[in-house]
């Protein structure tokens, strides 16, 4: 009898292993799920910090708007031309090494930052930064859908968040270090960029652990799923997303990178009370992004987008018009709203195209950084022409082009859901 009991808990031990196993694999793909996130959050930060200082660049070396424009596009065009390329690159060969190098890249960038004396100098600092975020988003963007399991929209809702988390803490480290100290400030940013390497280094091993098998299930997803959807249709529809980013982050880039100076020249208020309108709209942007994983799975990926872009409409209408408290008031519910939309996008086109992972997340980071950059130049260019009360009440008008999604075919349609 006592062979009998000893029998049934090695039984009970063997089904149990499998079970743990499972549960260690699960437990250690949402820590590096978080650890990147964790990733997305410093290097954002970083390169947020790049347009929340622009009025320090400004005074200290004497920058015109169109300048400031340039040093913009610099940063965001650097990125937007390389990472849809990585992203092609490492959906046929994943490379984990290049996680900590892309922080490397960013590391340089603020060096760089703390101690350029001109306008040259900041144009090389601002392209190492955006070499380095252009590294990152596609091979992290691959990370966190292989860390994701069956929750692919939540995981990318994570992974966006930590993004969203650093461009709302940007303003905040401005206004606490680089407006006190004076460009000697971006020294203390270096940290963060060593911290980044340090993480990213413990996240690339893990993911060189998994590449064999990640290959083995983006290759048989897309055999199985991308074969049904034309070559129009595909068109089609990135057309559509890819006017969608434009009114976005042409948006974005009007708030983060000018919206300081319209802050100080309408109400007469100094650099903190701006920054503290912009750390208004990231945070609230950081609280939609997280929301908007669990939202687009209850009510569709579509109606999502929907609303993140035209929903925004009315308070970007009404914020040139409002005073200084309701201003802000105004930034937190355009944040929520407008930056709700872009892990959603993500998934919804990485579905169209599943076996293009990489690719597709290189190449909306890259849309929106692009589009980004060379908005950040022609809006530089308008203010110097007509000022920036005029700039802010034009791109007022940007999220109505919200309207376009209502012709974004249903999910089920788009992916066979």
């Amino acid at each position: 009898m006592m062979g009998d009991i000893l029998s049934e808990k090695r039984k009970v031990i063997r089904m149990s292993q499998p079970a743990a196993a499972a549960a260690t694999a699960r437990q250690t793909a949402n820590m590096m799920l978080l650890a990147v996130s964790l990733a997305h959050l410093l290097n954002d930060l970083m390169q947020n910090a790049v347009p929340a200082v622009f009025p320090v660049f400004q005074q200290t070396l004497r920058l015109s708007f169109a300048q400031i424009g340039w040093i913009a596009f610099t940063l965001n065009v650097t990125a937007s031309v390389l990472q849809p390329l990585i992203g092609y690159y490492t959906d046929r060969r994943p490379t984990p090494g290049l996680l900590p190098l892309g922080m490397l890249f960013t590391l340089l960038g603020m060096a760089g930052l703390a101690y350029s004396s001109g306008f040259a100098m900041l144009i090389v600092s601002a392209a190492l930064i955006g070499v380095g975020s252009s590294v990152l988003h596609p091979e992290s963007s691959r990370v966190a859908h292989l860390a994701a399991g069956r929750q692919k929209g939540l995981a990318q809702s994570i992974f966006q968040v930590g993004g969203n988390t650093g461009q709302a803490l940007a303003p905040l480290l401005v206004a606490l270090l680089i407006v006190p100290l004076g460009q000697q400030g971006f020294v203390w940013f270096c940290l963060l960029a060593l911290a980044g390497i340090a993480i990213q280094m413990k996240v690339s091993k893990w993911y060189a652990r998994k590449i064999g098998e990640a290959s083995r299930q983006t290759g048989r997803a897309a055999a199985t799923d991308g074969r049904s959807l034309s070559r129009g249709f595909v068109l089609f529809v990135m057309m559509l997303l890819i006017v969608l980013l434009f009114s976005k982050f042409v948006y974005i880039a009007c708030m983060t990178g000018y919206y300081s100076f319209y802050f100080m020249e309408r109400y007469g208020l100094p650099l903190e009370r701006a920054q503290i309108a912009l750390f208004a709209l990231q945070f609230a942007g950081m609280i939609g992004t997280l929301l908007s994983g669990p939202l687009a799975d209850r009510f569709g990926r579509k109606k999502m987008i929907w609303f993140s872009i035209l929903g925004t409409a009315p308070f970007s209408l009404l914020l040139p018009y409002a005073g200084p408290n309701m201003a802000i008031l105004l930034c937190v519910l355009i944040g929520a709203i407008l930056m709700s939309g872009f892990s959603v996008i993500i998934v919804y086109a990485q579905g169209m195209l599943p076996g293009r992972v990489g690719m597709i997340a290189g190449l909306l980071f890259g849309l929106s950084f692009g589009m980004a950059g060379l908005g950040s130049v022609v809006l530089g260019w308008l203010i110097d022409q007509t000022g920036v009360d005029v700039m802010v009440r034009i791109c007022a008008y940007l999220p109505l082009l919200g309207m376009f999604a209502m012709l974004l075919p249903k999910d089920t349609k788009l992916m066979g859901e």
